[in-house]
């Protein structure tokens, strides 16, 4: 009987401990239920433009940080219209009352490449409510009090032989052919961001004294508009979007909910005085906090020169966590140059450790087959190489 007994006693502690390791367990977190911050590209389709919504509710713990697109591109078109309002009738570069132009698209499948085509069109007057990039109708501009049409003489995507988006080197090459095809019709080059319009700047038969317009204020465009040689940009406020992508991570592996989530430490100082400086909004049906955007021209570049950091955050001693962030394309000009070295400036900051993978711009995969041991993270950042691929990596995370 006794010899039961024990046993029956060996059971029972064996068993409670049993249980009391699947108490523990149960404390652990999924990696379903753990932070996950899209950035720079957001869950869309490609087509229509539509935020993907069942992407963005993955969990309660699903946001997206980036800039105001559609404030984006109105910024570049008023940058634009603006330089113009005050040049002279040499603009017109073979005086026959038309502003010719040509624009470098970024990826026809990107809702910021979209609207940045939208808003210098808009502004232009050549927008004819198209998704399609390769449709637009004549417009108008007023140059010191005269008005003239304007004609977009080409537009296109530029896309690189090795089938990635927004390449600089395939702007070079369009850029030559337009200087010949068109010659003296064309009075301004456009394009959906600096490293394509610094692309166009390297073609050896650029016409000299053509405004060009960039958009993300990359330290090279910066330089180059103190140099002369761009004549605009817009900055979208990367240390901003850089911050405001740690932070949030920050605030929910905090424990932090609700409006806490988007506005402690980025709109609200957190406990130790941080608040960023540049303009930063939230909008609650897609889930995205945005950083605005500001042009660069001429008159104040030197606001934008290389270096400048956020005075508004400091040093944390919050928790140490690990975070895999993943970035579309390691030759991506604004990620490698400008976005990336903000992130690594400010992580270490909020005490958050990253682990940076990085795609090649035209297959998912490269980043997907390296988005593994996800159980050795507390959260993730996530940068697609196309924008409807956010449920590849969700799926994962089911796991």
């Amino acid at each position: 009987m006794k010899r039961i007994c024990s046993f029956l006693i060996v059971l029972a502690v064996v068993a409670g401990t049993v249980f009391a390791g699947g108490a523990q367990d149960t404390d652990i977190t999924l990696n379903k239920d753990k932070p996950l911050v899209f950035w720079n590209r957001q869950p869309s389709d490609p087509v229509s433009g539509d935020i993907d919504m069942e992407v963005m509710n993955w969990n309660d713990k699903t946001y997206y940080v980036g800039f105001d697109a559609a404030g984006g591109g109105a910024v570049q078109g008023k940058l634009i219209t603006d330089y113009l309002a005050t040049a002279d009738a040499s603009i017109d570069r073979n005086g026959d009352g038309t502003i010719g132009y040509v624009l470098c698209i970024g990826d026809v499948g990107h809702n910021d490449s979209k609207a940045r085509t939208k808003g210098v069109r808009e502004a232009l007057g050549t927008w004819d409510g198209s998704t399609d990039p390769t449709v637009h109708k004549e417009g108008s501009v007023v140059i010191s009090g005269k008005t003239y049409k304007v004609v977009e003489l080409e537009g296109k995507p530029m896309t690189g032989t090795d089938g990635s988006t927004w390449n600089a080197n395939a702007a070079t090459d369009a850029m030559g052919g337009w200087a010949t095809k068109f010659n003296t019709a064309i009075d301004l080059v456009l394009s959906n961001n600096d490293g394509m319009a610094m692309g166009c700047l390297q073609a050896s038969n650029y016409p000299v004294g053509v405004p060009i317009f960039g958009y993300d204020a990359n330290p090279d465009a910066i330089e180059a508009i103190g140099a002369g040689k761009l004549t605009g940009t817009v900055s979208q406020n990367v240390d901003a979007q850089a911050t405001a992508t740690l932070q949030v991570l920050r605030n929910l592996l905090d424990g932090y909910t609700g409006k806490d989530v988007y506005t402690i430490g980025i709109t609200e100082p957190d406990k130790y005085g941080n608040k960023i400086s540049a303009p930063v909004e939230y909008v609650a049906e897609t889930k995205a906090l945005l950083a605005l955007n500001s042009g660069v021209n001429a008159d104040n570049w030197m606001d934008y020169k290389a270096g400048t950091r956020d005075a508004g955050i400091s040093q944390t001693d919050a928790a140490a966590k690990k975070i895999m962030l993943t970035v579309y394309n390691s030759a991506d000009n604004f990620l490698s140059s400008s976005y990336l070295p903000a992130l690594k400036y400010y992580a270490p900051l909020l005490n958050l450790d990253l682990l940076i993978v990085q795609g090649d711009g035209q297959n998912e995969a490269v980043c997907l087959d390296r988005f593994t041991n996800l159980n050795n993270f507390d959260a993730y950042a996530i940068n697609m190489v196309k924008t409807s691929s956010g449920s590849d990596y969700t799926y994962k995370l089911k796991y």
